[in-house]
């Protein structure tokens, strides 16, 4: 879908979700969401991640049948309207197989293929790419932090490639802000780079995250310049995608970034 290693690319989300931490209920009209896609790709997105549940701590559980009702009409409507890649941000099998029925290209998965034992099958069935993203109910590792997402990441690596997941389509997210105490999603971010070991291209989602307000202060909105200090610093250390709510921002920084550590 993208050859890694060149740029940057940037995911911009859009959450078509009454409840998302920092833009719940915005986009939840299909007329206004498809726009809000447009403005993005205007500014220079390569990616649209459509998500039709937040993935916020505490966030209310939304059934298959609500997801898939939300997001299919957005999802239509953009594969008329636009032509870059989509993504669909889902841990659920049975949603993501209506995504890329619609010709969805990716699947963004918060749970690493480990909530649904079909979701590496549905995506290999399509010839998808699938973000793997490290996530864990609770905040305790019985061993260096990297080291246990490097074991996440490589099992759930392997049970993609055994259900015919191609290679060059798998890519890997350390999960920031899931499973992951303050103090330990500073440590991911401070060893991002010892994920290449692995091997795969790195998403970075850490847009007006909490981890951001913990450290800035203010409203998810108002944690765009932190949010664009976290894109330059994943990009020196190796990172291929950012995903992100501001994308004009974001893509400044990511072009400096490029041209200062990729050459």
């Amino acid at each position: 879908m993208f050859k890694y290693g060149q740029k940057t690319y940037i995911m911009g989300i859009l959450n078509v979700t009454p409840d998302s931490f920092s833009d719940g209920g915005s986009y939840t009209d299909v007329d206004v969401a498809v726009e809000h896609a447009k403005e993005m790709i205007k500014e220079g997105a390569d990616i649209i991640d459509v998500g039709g549940e937040s993935t916020r701590p505490g966030h209310k559980f939304v059934s298959s049948e609500e997801e898939i009702k939300r997001i299919v009409p957005v999802i239509k409507n953009l594969k008329k309207e636009v032509h870059i890649p989509l993504s669909i941000d889902t841990y659920k099998a049975d949603v993501a197989e209506e995504a890329l029925k619609l010709g969805v290209d990716m699947v963004n998965d918060g749970w690493g293929l480990t909530y649904d034992g079909n979701m590496a099958d549905v995506i290999g069935k399509y010839n998808a790419s699938g973000c793997i993203m490290h996530n864990q109910e609770n905040t305790e590792y019985d061993k260096d932090i990297i080291e246990s997402i490097k074991e996440f990441l490589q099992n759930s690596i392997d049970k993609a490639l055994n259900a015919g997941v191609k290679k060059e389509n798998i890519v890997l997210d350390p999960g920031i802000g899931f499973g992951k105490t303050f103090e330990q999603n500073l440590e991911v971010l401070k060893r991002l780079n010892e994920l290449q070991d692995l091997g795969y291209p790195i998403l970075l989602g850490t847009s007006r995250k909490s981890v951001l307000g913990n450290i800035v202060g203010g409203e998810p909105k108002e944690r765009v310049e932190a949010t664009v200090a976290t894109t330059v610093s994943g990009i020196r250390d190796g990172v291929d995608i950012v995903r992100v709510h501001d994308v004009k921002e974001n893509i400044q920084a990511a072009k400096v970034a490029d041209k200062l550590y990729r050459g």
